[in-house]
């Protein structure tokens, strides 16, 4: 998907319409009114920190990256709402990407999360990458059970016990 494409629309499994497109630089305010929706828990499991506030420069680089291995969308409603953000980064290889998403805290359990997964499950795979991960937190159980409906293994990350690798293999080893 070029940067100046048109969204892709796309529906959860229970009927919600969204749209979905890269993020662009214009996009700031818009995505710093969606950090400022997502709920502190979800922030510590997102960014595996304790960041309380996305600060600009984190902002502008999910809006304007000027590398082809990131891809960082943002998910609209019809009335163009914005309630979700995902992110795609491969490695240099082509080989591995990394997925990960952020939910308006009062969006969730609307199949969004569960929805923009699979869509940048796709994007990897159209990319040619042979597998997608995603670092989390154990006590982040929501994330890691729609990431196990979605066909990842989950394993221990080596050197912390606190962290987990969840894997999909999209290529036969």
């Amino acid at each position: 998907m070029k940067i100046n494409e048109k969204p892709v629309q796309l529906t959860t499994r229970s009927g919600l319409e969204l749209k979905v497109r890269r993020a662009r630089p214009d996009d700031a305010a818009a995505l710093t009114d969606l950090f400022r929706s997502i709920t502190q828990e979800d922030l510590r499991f997102r960014f595996l920190s304790g960041l309380n506030v996305i600060g600009a420069d984190q902002i502008k680089a999910m809006t304007s990256s000027d590398s082809s291995n990131i891809e960082s969308y943002l998910v609209f409603l019809a009335d163009g709402t914005v309630v979700a953000t995902g992110m795609l980064a491969c490695d240099a290889a082509g080989e591995r990407g990394e997925v990960a998403i952020s939910v308006h805290g009062e969006h969730h359990d609307e199949g969004i999360g569960w929805t923009l997964l699979a869509f940048l499950a796709k994007r990897a795979t159209d990319r040619g990458l042979s597998v997608i991960e995603s670092i989390e937190n154990r006590g982040n159980r929501a994330a890691i059970q729609v990431e196990r409906d979605s066909g990842f293994v989950v394993q221990p990350l080596p050197g912390d016990a606190t962290l987990v690798l969840v894997r999909k293999m999209l290529k036969p080893a």
